[in-house]
């Protein structure tokens, strides 16, 4: 699992609507290439690692800022209330910069045992200015979702809710492998969860469209019919 400080921009929106527009146009493997090419993290780091379902991978990429939960599903709340009950945490919601995407890790053993998400709260995350939301958990009722164009990550599903409830609101969670903090900008596609650094967040579309036009070039020599091995090393080499 990754570990990082918090960021103490985390809440600060890091984008004008132009450049968030142009990121949200790319694929997350385009971001994640590029997001290399700057060396501010390991490669290991800043994505998605473990098992998550993108359940609607026909959706375009979605991109926004993080807000997140701590749950429990297995067993009963020991006081308070279950999640459908708790209403506390939209506030906290709302003050993370919009659009949203709620992060929710399952704190049980066994994570999943019910739905955090189904077609009432989708409704509701998305009247709150929420795109998507991310579980190591469950979610529910996907066809009655997915006309809405909300997108959903998930471990597994569930048809019930059993005993969600909310343990903590906001701070570092750990889901999918990547750690994530409050106002964190995460882009998503079917391929997974890519967390970007703001400190090159604009920058993001102009190092893509300069990879895509190298990897044009290899592809069509690969295709060609003067294709060598010498020539693709030549190629390669000026990477």
């Amino acid at each position: 699992m990754n570990t990082r400080p918090p960021d103490n921009l985390s809440l600060q929106s890091v984008l004008n609507e132009d450049e968030f527009r142009s990121l949200q146009a790319l694929d997350s493997c385009a971001v994640a290439n590029a997001v290399e090419r700057f060396h501010v993290q390991l490669r290991n780091e800043g994505h998605t690692v473990d098992e998550l379902t993108c359940h609607f991978p026909e959706m375009p990429p979605v991109l926004g800022y993080a807000m997140t939960l701590k749950v429990r599903s297995g067993a009963p709340p020991t006081k308070g209330k279950v999640f459908f009950e708790n209403t506390d945490w939209w506030s906290a919601l709302q003050a993370v910069p919009s659009p949203r995407i709620l992060v929710i890790q399952d704190m049980d053993r066994t994570p999943g045992a019910g739905a955090l998400v189904g077609d009432v709260h989708a409704a509701i995350l998305q009247a709150l200015g929420c795109v998507g939301v991310v579980t190591n958990g469950a979610v529910r009722d996907l066809p009655r979702i997915r006309p809405r164009g909300f997108q959903m990550y998930s471990r597994n599903l569930s048809v019930s809710h059993a005993y969600s409830h909310l343990i903590h609101i906001g701070g570092a969670v750990q889901v999918g492998g990547l750690e994530i903090v409050p106002g964190d900008l995460l882009h998503g596609d079917l391929h997974g969860i890519v967390r970007v650094p703001k400190e090159v967040a604009s920058r993001i579309p102009a190092t893509v469209a300069a990879l895509r036009q190298k990897e044009d070039e290899i592809i069509a020599y690969c295709q060609s019919p003067g294709f060598t091995l010498d020539g693709l090393r030549g190629l390669l080499a000026g990477e």
